[in-house]
């Protein structure tokens, strides 16, 4: 499993329909439609969190890690098609 930093773990919670209900200090307290599990994510800057907590948190969000690993892949393959569309918009112009 690699680490990801706690900005990272909230985009991914946003985009698995958590709802950030409120900051508490450096804490982003998530919250899901229907269910009365709170999440609270430390956001450091870009520091890693530790592998134990990350688990942890990906457990309470009912996420696996394989979620986690196939976010990251799904992310930069869109930011490869969102370059590739953004050259051939380019070229487009040009001509």
């Amino acid at each position: 499993m690699n680490s990801m930093s706690g900005k990272e773990l909230a985009k991914l919670l946003e985009h698995n329909d958590w709802i950030l209900l409120r900051v508490q200090g450096s804490h982003h307290i998530y919250g899901k439609a229907g269910n009365s599990i709170r999440i609270s994510v430390p956001i450091h800057g870009n520091k890693s969190l530790k592998i134990g907590l990350l688990r942890h948190l990906l457990k309470q969000a009912g996420l696996s890690e394989n979620t986690h690993q196939n976010t990251s892949t799904v992310e930069e393959s869109n930011s490869e098609n969102k370059e590739a569309n953004e050259s051939d918009s380019i070229d487009e112009e040009q001509e």
